[in-house]
């Protein structure tokens, strides 16, 4: 059969992808032909896409297509998706029409389609329109809708199961390729001539044109979810199960649901920026936390990546020992972590003897199995430094994009793994010299031996689990051009030793060894570790990290864990997020652009508005920046005027009206609407939390306190009990309803504003068993005669200036002043009081100075010269470190005493 197609005509896209999925099971030749040429000969207007049959005949509308290509795959039919494929027919495809041709109020014309997809999906609970796989359904919408949203700003943040629904099938490799080749990488722009083309649509019947956004549709409710949320109400406090008592160490329980989470390890040497926080240590702890409200018996841990070239090169940079840099900014993410209320059960490092003896372990059982070989490879040395370059010690022109900076083993900008000896005019990071290429001897992880247990590990765990799908592609696509053998040595003193005769003076390649760092860190917390990381049967492994962290979970650690045969737990949810951008840009230490962990706490702003902005615009399915001005919006508008107005108003009603005790409340049919809605919001909240659908289960909280600002401005009890009896008795109804649901958000908050959430719950005097359980209905916490504490305001206004200010600050612009680096008269720390800093070229070259001082420092020790003289030196390197730190902005730092051993 044949298949004709065009660029830029949308009907070609979702029977591309339809095509896609039954390759294998037909021959199908695709043609690439114009719109206007006339493909089908009895038609008398060009028509495409078209399938001409084997026999002959024709198919040529786009669902016809596509229910072929899906019969041909083995499909069955059923009634929800021939539904489905009507409404798209007769609803959705003229409101694209009009959407598309329009330019201008693109959104105005089909959200009411959009919102109908979302809320089906929501109600549904599946990840698909027509159940819990994809169907022809999902086919032809995804391609009805993808010239439109595939541009972010047209796909509504506030629909987020149909967010969610729309990246998943983006994703995929038939969609994927469908997109490319109808688009061009142009969007919409490839339709515009097409659609012109096309007769002007029709506008829709029975709509009042209006430039009013539509108010958000309550979902319609039974009578019998009505009396199930008031039966749970009523119930109230009883309903709660019975704490679960507090291990130390935390074990698994056999019977129990066991959640062991992992946030990715940072770099030591590094200061984590916003993204970085985002991407995985705090969107880890908000699993953590939603995982021991549902009484899940939960371990969270991370800790520092210690070990590899990375902190060997930022000794070098500042003069000190790869253990002393270790050991200085473990204490600096520490406290950062600390500072934004993460809550490890473990924060440990990878320099510990645990870390070797698990894995040298692990490397000789692959070993003893045939899955590690030697083999001679060339890699590049530097006669000037006399030895062999680790990746992370060279840089040069990336050979895939051309990026001019690239690292010896991953190009940043195309995000490729690459090795040292590819990269053109490749230098030394150390003395700039470019380096020779010799023969050296390494091991390495025969990937390609263990890629079929990878294989069938993956088809048991994949189906049902909640794997991101970024995560899931970027392991597909490296499966897809097969695993290679990976290098898993390298030539450095920094690092885990192999135990291998011949192999004394290299260590681990960090990618090899650095994921056993969560096994390292759990033997540290308890000497029962093999509890958690031997037992697959008991426990679920959620692992956090972005996108570009994913093959070493996914592929690397798995593999090894597979060929060592020694029962190890594999994840189980893999959850990625995408990159994190800061206003226009990229974050840079360097330059001074970003919010950097140890600079957040500076700002004033306290650490739970930073964890809501961050948590509102976590990169979910796409990059996303985080920007000065949306930061004021959100907190004065979500946080200060929405949750904070309502949960302030409601507590302040029972303070003020009634005493500080919360009202009888007799329930109206409205008011149990209202209950009903909650619940059913709430119970949202837990579908998408239990998917890891962090950023849009925040929604969820937002939505519930928009419909109690509601119900309190239409019911109006500051009015009311001024009235007449039934009036003051309303009044006390809704205050007491009100009041509930503000404690019900204080402990939906938990997860992402623990400290709101503590002064909400400290502020309504809730009961302790009801501050540490969330279930999934709305209970009646605070029953009348429950007295409530006092009563202040959460949130502060953030003003114009104030953020304008921020922006200057961490925008460059504190890079901007010139500053006299030979200043005549002395800094004195203890008096400065404000820190002028000098342009980009003056700290790079004081950097490039202090480098060089540390070298001439450790060249003396190393001879062992005179004590004086290298005292002498080591005066001048700390001179310099103090002129680079007042010229980076940063206070110099006081002299410290040496510590008594």
């Amino acid at each position: 059969m044949r298949l004709f197609v065009s660029e830029g005509v949308p009907g070609c896209l979702p029977v591309l992808a339809a095509a896609g999925r039954a390759r294998g099971r037909a021959e199908v030749l695709i043609s690439t032909v114009g719109p206007e040429d006339c493909v089908v000969p009895f038609l008398t207007r060009p028509k495409v896409p078209v399938l001409q049959l084997d026999s002959g005949n024709y198919l040529f509308s786009t669902s016809a297509i596509c229910r072929y290509f899906f019969l041909l795959s083995g499909w069955e039919q059923d009634d929800l998706t021939n539904q489905w494929l009507e409404w798209e027919a007769t609803e959705l495809q003229p409101a694209l029409s009009a959407a598309l041709q329009e330019g201008e109020d693109v959104l105005g014309s089909v959200r009411r389609a959009l919102t109908h997809i979302d809320h089906s999906l929501s109600r549904q609970n599946c990840p698909f329109l027509a159940g819990e796989t994809e169907s022809l359904a999902d086919i032809v919408l995804w391609g009805a809708l993808y010239p439109l949203l595939q541009d972010p700003a047209y796909l509504p943040e506030e629909l987020s199961a149909l967010h969610s629904w729309f990246q998943t099938l983006s994703t995929q490799e038939p969609c994927q390729r469908a997109a490319e080749t109808v688009l061009k990488q142009q969007g919409v722009l490839a339709l515009r001539p097409y659609l012109q083309k096309q007769p002007q649509p029709s506008p829709t019947e029975g709509r009042a044109v209006t430039n009013e956004p539509e108010e958000e549709e309550l979902a319609t409710l039974s009578e019998e979810e009505i009396a199930m949320a008031v039966t749970a109400w009523e119930k109230g406090l009883e309903s709660l199960p019975p704490l679960r008592p507090q291990q130390n160490p935390v074990l698994p329980v056999a019977g129990e649901r066991n959640v062991l989470i992992t946030s990715a390890l940072p770099y030591v040497n590094n200061v984590p920026h916003l993204g970085n926080i985002i991407g995985c240590v705090l969107s880890a702890d908000v699993f953590a936390r939603y995982s021991r409200l549902r009484q899940w018996n939960t371990l969270y841990l991370c800790g520092t990546d210690e070990y590899g070239t990375a902190t060997e090169t930022k000794a070098l940079e500042e003069g000190l020992t790869p253990q002393e840099i270790c050991d200085k900014y473990h204490i600096i993410h520490a406290d950062i972590y600390r500072w934004f209320n993460i809550s490890f059960d473990i924060f440990g490092r990878t320099t510990t003897p645990q870390q070797t003896k698990i894995t040298q372990d692990i490397f000789q059982q692959l070993l003893k199995r045939g899955f590690v070989w030697q083999d001679t490879v060339e890699q590049l040395r530097c006669e000037h430094c006399a030895r062999f370059l680790a990746d992370r010690f060279v840089e040069g022109m990336c050979p895939f994009c051309g990026y001019e900076e690239a690292r010896g083993d991953q190009c940043d900008k195309c995000g490729k793994l690459i090795n040292a000896v590819e990269l053109k005019k490749p230098q030394c990071k150390v003395c700039r010299s470019c380096p020779v290429v010799q023969s050296t001897q390494h091991l390495f992880l025969d990937l390609p031996k263990l890629e079929k247990r990878l294989e069938e590990w993956l088809g048991r765990t994949l189906p049902g689990s909640d794997w991101t799908p970024n995560a899931q592609f970027i392991t597909r696509s490296w499966l897809r051009d097969g695993l290679k053998p990976r290098c898993i040595t390298r030539d450095l003193k920094w690092g885990t030793p192999v135990p291998l005769e011949g192999f004394e003076d290299k260590v681990f390649y960090v990618w090899f060894d650095a994921t056993i760092g969560y096994l390292s860190i759990t033997a540290n917390y308890t000497d029962q570790w093999e509890r958690w990381w031997k037992n697959p049967e008991q426990v679920d492994l959620y692992q956090f990290m972005a996108k570009d962290n994913v093959p070493f979970h996914s592929l690397v650690f798995p593999c090894s864990a597979l060929g060592a045969e020694d029962n190890y737990t594999l994840v189980s949810h893999l959850i990625a997020t995408e990159y994190l951008n800061y206003e226009d840009g990229k974050f840079s230490k360097s330059r001074g652009v970003g919010v950097f962990g140890d600079m957040a706490q500076d700002t004033g702003i306290p650490a739970d508005i930073w964890r809501f902005y961050l948590l509102y615009i976590r990169p979910e399915g796409q990059d996303s920046a985080f920007s000065w001005t949306d930061l004021l919006l959100k907190n004065n508008s979500e946080l200060l005027n929405n949750l904070g107005n309502f949960i302030n108003r409601a507590g302040m009603f029972v303070s003020k009206f009634f005493g500080g005790y919360v009202p009888e409340m007799v329930l109206t049919p409205d008011d149990q609407r209202l209950l009903a809605h909650v619940t059913l919001e709430l119970q949202h909240y837990h579908q998408l939390l239990e998917k890891v659908r962090i950023r849009d289960a925040l929604r969820s909280i937002l939505t519930i306190s928009r419909h109690g600002n509601q119900y309190i401005q239409v019911n109006e009890p500051w009015k009311r009990i001024k009235g007449s009896e039934a009036d003051r008795q309303r009044a006390g109804t809704v205050t007491g309803l009100a009041v509930n649901i503000a404690a019900l958000l204080s402990v939906m908050l938990q997860p992402y504003m623990p400290t709101v959430s503590a002064t909400i719950q400290a502020q309504l005097q809730l009961p302790p068993p009801a501050c540490s359980i969330l279930l999934t209905n709305f209970l009646c916490t605070l029953p009348a005669g429950h007295q409530i504490g006092t009563v202040s305001p959460l949130f502060q206004k953030l003003e114009n200036d104030q953020i304008e200010s921020l922006r200057q600050r961490f925008g460059g612009g504190q890079l901007e002043e010139t500053f006299d680096l030979k200043a005549k008269t002395s800094l004195k720390p203890a008096v400065v009081e404000t820190v002028t800093t000098a342009r980009p070229q003056q700290i790079q070259a004081l950097m490039d100075e202090v480098t060089k001082q540390g070298n001439i420092v450790r060249e003396l020790k190393a001879q062992k010269a005179d004590k004086n003289e290298v005292a002498a030196e080591v005066a001048k390197l700390l001179d310099l470190k103090k002129q680079l730190a007042v010229a980076e902005g940063k206070p110099p730092e006081a002299p410290k005493g040496k510590k008594k051993k």
